[in-house]
């Protein structure tokens, strides 16, 4: 594992067309956003595990939401299948 240190606003590439940027530093959480192409799917690692899982369509949708915050979620643009993690900013 490649271990890197990064302030807000700084970023990874991998390769030369995924950026990894550090949006926000807040306590002990970091906010990160992800550029990558539109045929690169980007999950976080429970929404992965629960796909690759054979999880049901509610299985993956709840972990999509915490329970503590699913009163902020809203729907992905253009996907209303799914509810979007309420940190998540798609641009």
């Amino acid at each position: 594992m490649l271990v890197l240190s990064r302030k807000k606003d700084e970023c990874v590439v991998i390769n030369n067309d995924i950026r990894i940027v550090v949006v926000e530093i807040r306590g002990d959480k970091v906010r990160l956003g992800v550029e990558a192409p539109k045929e690169v799917p980007v999950h976080r690692s429970e929404v992965y595990e629960a796909i690759n899982h054979g999880g049901s369509d509610l299985e993956i949708a709840q972990s999509f939401i915490r329970a503590d915050d699913a009163s902020r979620a809203q729907p992905i643009s253009g996907d209303t299948a799914l509810p979007a993690h309420p940190d998540v900013v798609h641009e």
